[in-house]
């Protein structure tokens, strides 16, 4: 399938590693120009060489207000263009209720919260007909997971917000999608099940409840995220898809 990303231009923040890196490399390689944040200047930059000529480093966090202006302006002085945007932060301090601190629900909300409708809402006053808005979520979105309580939180209400812009911007024919990655082994999964003392046996009690039997690949997240970023998903939007081998049963 031709996914018709030749030429096409997209921001893509927290693309310094992770599902945000591998959501930019699929990007590149399918033919499109990808601007890449991160808080580091330094790994966003490696990451931006990684990806080849067609990815320009920008360092920004989610959580500064003239982020989202700098992204864009980025784009359309490297590249010529704006085609949209998929916002990707890093998982906010785990923990339970009680652990979590006023500081921590602070920081993930400006970042994780704030920082994304921020830039989604910069890149909508940005975008025409055809463009797209992108968030990677979470499966915590639909069910809490355990040791996460600052992600089950927030990314719910991320989400509604994700379903709220999809109504408005709908319209003006700018697409609003979002992704629900749960167990893709990234070294942020890997961090969390070593928090259980014994990585092996989480990481083996994890894939006995996935029907697909295995944790993802940064790669197959890619590839979705792909997809739905370009005119390929065209008629696709205030949609919510579970990237987790079938771990959510609901439908």
């Amino acid at each position: 399938m031709d996914l018709e990303l030749k030429d096409r231009v997209y921001v893509v923040t927290g693309a310094s590693r992770g599902l945000g890196f591998a959501s930019a490399r699929r990007l590149t390689q399918e033919g499109a120009k990808v601007v890449v944040s991160g808080r580091d200047a330094k790994t966003a930059a490696d990451a931006a060489a990684e990806l080849g000529p067609n990815a320009v480093a920008v360092a920004a966090d989610n959580a500064d207000p003239a982020a989202a202006g700098r992204l864009i302006a980025a784009a359309r002085a490297h590249f010529g263009r704006f085609d949209g945007i998929l916002i990707s932060v890093g998982g906010p301090a785990p923990g339970s209720a009680a652990d979590n601190t006023d500081e921590q629900w602070q920081a993930a909300f400006d970042s994780v919260f704030l920082g994304a409708v921020r830039l989604a809402r910069a890149a909508a006053a940005e975008l025409s007909e055809g463009g797209v808005i992108g968030f990677v979520l979470s499966g915590s979105v639909h069910e809490p997971i355990p040791g996460l309580t600052i992600s089950n939180g927030l990314r719910p209400g991320l989400a509604g917000f994700a379903k709220s812009l999809a109504d408005d911007l709908g319209p003006r024919g700018i697409r609003v999608v979002g992704l629900l990655p749960a167990r893709i082994d990234t070294d942020r999964v890997r961090e969390l099940d070593a928090l259980s003392g014994d990585s092996d046996a989480a990481r083996a009690a994890n894939e006995s409840r996935i029907p697909l039997g295995r944790y993802g690949t940064p790669v197959e997240f890619g590839k979705a995220a792909a997809f739905l970023l370009s005119p390929a998903a065209s008629y696709l939007t205030g949609i919510m898809l579970p990237v987790d081998g079938g771990a959510r049963r609901g439908f």
